[in-house]
């Protein structure tokens, strides 16, 4: 089977509860695009299926794989190669559709593999979204428990504000040598899903406008209760308290505020051809 070009492929990125499923959904439901389907692993993500880097579970997890070095891959790796290329491909193109121009890969990972990506697929699109470090950590703090009963692999909403951090500084200064990328916050998206989109159809030259109907806001209410009463209750005080002294300034730099959720700053729009 012939291998797809490189520009033909388009990567999403973002951290775990950030957006990036119904996103890479909706962005599949364009005729022209392809996401992975039938796969049989989790969300469909590519990750899953290829042998050539690290999965995110085995950095830790959700919420803790940006920690490791090992997750940060750029053009200097050593598993940037034609071979390790196809290989990846190999295990991809069986769930493509072939017929359509563009094919979809996402995967949480990809926010720090930006660079590695694009040498390995040169010419390739990339979509970051990001949302709410404390929503995501509230989040993906439940989400953990739900999937496991190890006490070990429990973690705080403070350490995965940290984590967070961690990941998006890194994709920060990674994102000057990131060719056709288009970044996106996924409060903008939910609030206007038509003038969200329009941007990611005019950088992946589509004739067409991306059908906004799988872009709704997940319930990030509860979330921002579940941070108020944190504020409010004995055993959270504290950790809310230190949340926002350690991580308060860092957090307004990606035009959020630490303490009131719904508070979202405008972004300028970042795109690159």
């Amino acid at each position: 089977m012939t291998s797809p070009a490189s520009n033909r492929l388009i990567f999403v990125a973002g951290l775990h509860r950030s957006g990036t499923t119904p996103l890479s959904r909706t962005l599949a439901e364009h005729p022209s695009i392809s996401g992975l389907t039938g796969t049989g692993v989790k969300e469909d993500e590519g990750q899953h299926l290829q042998p050539v880097y690290p999965k995110a579970k085995l950095l830790g997890g959700p919420g803790r794989f940006a920690l490791d070095p090992r997750s940060h891959l750029t053009e200097t790796s050593a598993l940037v190669s034609p071979e390790n290329a196809q290989r990846i491909l190999d295990a991809w193109v069986p769930y493509w559709d072939l017929d359509r121009s563009l094919l979809l890969e996402k995967s949480p990972p990809n926010l720090v593999m930006g660079r590695f990506l694009q040498a390995m697929y040169p010419g390739s699109a990339y979509i970051a979204v990001m949302r709410h470090p404390i929503i995501v950590a509230l989040s993906t703090v439940k989400w953990r428990r739900l999937l496991s009963r190890n006490w070990q692999n429990h973690t705080t909403v403070e350490e995965m504000v940290e984590h967070w951090l961690v990941a998006h500084d890194t994709f920060r200064a990674d994102l000057p040598s990131l060719t056709r990328v288009r970044v996106l916050r996924y409060e903008d998206l939910v609030a206007d899903p038509v003038g969200g989109l329009a941007p990611i159809q005019s950088l992946l030259g589509l004739a067409s406008a991306i059908p906004p109907g799988g872009i709704k806001d997940s319930h990030s209410q509860r979330y921002e209760e579940d941070w108020l009463r944190m504020s409010r209750s004995l055993l959270g005080r504290r950790q809310h308290r230190r949340i926002i002294d350690r991580f308060g300034a860092r957090i307004a730099t990606y035009g959020y505020d630490a303490q009131d959720l719904r508070a979202v700053a405008p972004m300028d729009p970042v795109e690159s051809s």
